[in-house]
């Protein structure tokens, strides 16, 4: 599995080094140099994993770490130049799913990097083993979701008395999700059945194509009520 990890951190030379190392083990490595922008690429790119600096300018990595929890359960690896109890307390009473003090070794941090990415891997299987659903045998009957027509026979949907075209990925993620309506689908899960085992694509793909998706059949875009991001998971159809 291709990891997504985010690494937010003020000092460019450590950042560069931390994002090499990284990008040398297979993962795909995206960068922030301050809170702010660091918390817009967490909610832009879904990172399986953020490295998260203590002492940021502007905004502060325990602020940054609270604030990002409330809105998803991606792992959280602290980093910070100090090495008081306090922080340590603090920064895993505000989320953080681990704590490593600076200097430490690339040994060290790439450890717990694969340590953390495994428990991901773990809770992702679990998911998948409990809720995934089987594949519906497509049928030549309409789904109807109130204003909202999907005529599998002609590959057609309908929103109101208009048809909405989309691309053919589209289609197949809507049936997709359609089908499983109120099931919580996992990106990866999305991935392997929208998209099939052989796509050497990341989930950043499923992000994409679910905002073109909710551009088209959603009142209000923005604040999505079809299709609903399941926070740490993916998403639901709701319909």
């Amino acid at each position: 599995m291709n990891y997504r990890v985010l690494i937010v951190e003020d000092d460019v030379t450590l950042r560069e080094t931390l994002a090499y190392n990284l990008q040398r083990q297979g993962y795909s490595v995206f960068t922030a140099a301050d809170g702010y922008q660091g918390m817009q690429l967490a909610r832009d790119e879904a990172p399986d994993l953020i490295l998260l600096d203590l002492m940021l300018p502007g905004i502060d990595g325990f602020e940054v770490c609270r604030l990002l929890r409330k809105e998803m359960s991606v792992p959280i690896l602290m980093l910070t130049a100090r090495d008081e109890e306090v922080d340590k307390v603090v920064g895993l009473e505000m989320g953080a799913d681990d704590y490593l003090t600076k200097p430490f070794s690339m040994r060290e941090l790439l450890a717990r990097v694969k340590a953390l990415l495994r428990r991901v891997r773990l809770i992702r299987e679990e998911i998948a083993a409990e809720d995934e659903p089987a594949m519906v045998v497509a049928s030549e009957q309409p789904l109807v979701f109130k204003d909202l027509v999907i005529d599998q026979g002609r590959r057609e949907v309908r929103l109101g008395a208009e048809v909405v075209r989309l691309k053919p990925k589209e289609y197949d993620l809507l049936i997709f999700l359609a089908r499983n309506r109120g099931i919580a689908l996992s990106r990866d899960l999305i991935l392997e059945r929208v998209w099939g085992w052989e796509y050497d694509g990341g989930s950043r793909t499923v992000d994409v194509h679910v905002r073109w998706l909710r551009e088209k059949i959603e009142p209000d875009p923005a604040n999505a009520r079809r299709i609903v991001t399941v926070r740490g998971i993916g998403y639901r159809f709701e319909g």
